[in-house]
């Protein structure tokens, strides 16, 4: 018979993340202050609505939590459409677009919200919600509350972690890759997660950043 890990190895793990997951989005916020000014103000100017997104997601154990990016669309777009792929994805359907899984044309996003995707400078206000502890370093993507509803209960592990600022799937195609693989990431990364691998993911998200790979 196999025996679970000693008492206070998981709490000493959990610190652990807490206390990496503080010290680097708060020192990247502090860096990252004039450039996150700019960006904000250019959005401001070059079309109506506010520069920060708000928006509910789920997060841990299904909890719903306030979840922030820089504002890369038109004010009050219609994702009927984003709905519509997600569901055909889910019954396996290729809905793949010049080799990414994005949609492609997207009429809601505005010029500087398609080069904040590509460089994926729109997630930086997300160091806020790694700060407050609603979302980790390394975790699966932050989904919405009618995406969370429609995935299948065999990827319910997913929802056992903080959702991430990066993870696998990051690092393993982004929006080349279709949410039945993306799921399926996720699950493999939380039964295989250790701080060890966690901080590959960061190491490999660096990379991936600057060349763009699989951003849209």
């Amino acid at each position: 018979m196999t025996q679970g890990p000693a008492p206070g190895v998981a709490s000493l793990g959990q610190v652990a993340r807490r206390g990496a997951d503080i010290l680097i989005a708060g020192s990247a916020l502090l860096l990252l202050a004039p450039v996150m000014m700019i960006i904000g103000a250019a959005i401001r100017l070059t079309s109506p609505g506010p520069a920060l997104f708000e928006q509910l997601r789920v997060g841990l154990d299904r909890e719903p939590f306030c979840f922030y990016k820089f504002r890369t669309m038109r004010v009050g777009g219609d994702d009927s459409a984003l709905r519509e792929m997600i569901s055909r994805e889910l019954r396996g359907e290729d809905t793949s677009s010049r080799g990414s899984r994005k949609l492609d044309g997207d009429v809601r996003v505005t010029k500087i919200g398609s080069f904040l995707r590509r460089s994926s400078l729109d997630e930086l206000p997300q160091l806020f919600n790694v700060l407050r502890g609603d979302m980790t370093l390394v975790g699966p993507r932050p989904c919405l509350g009618w995406e969370a509803q429609v995935f299948p209960s065999e990827f319910d592990e997913r929802f056992s972690v903080r959702p991430g600022l990066t993870g696998l799937w990051q690092v393993s195609g982004r929006s080349t890759v279709g949410t039945l693989d993306m799921l399926r990431l996720d699950v493999l990364y939380v039964r295989r997660r250790t701080l060890l691998g966690d901080v590959a993911i960061l190491m490999r998200t660096i990379p991936v950043l600057l060349r763009g790979d699989g951003a849209r």
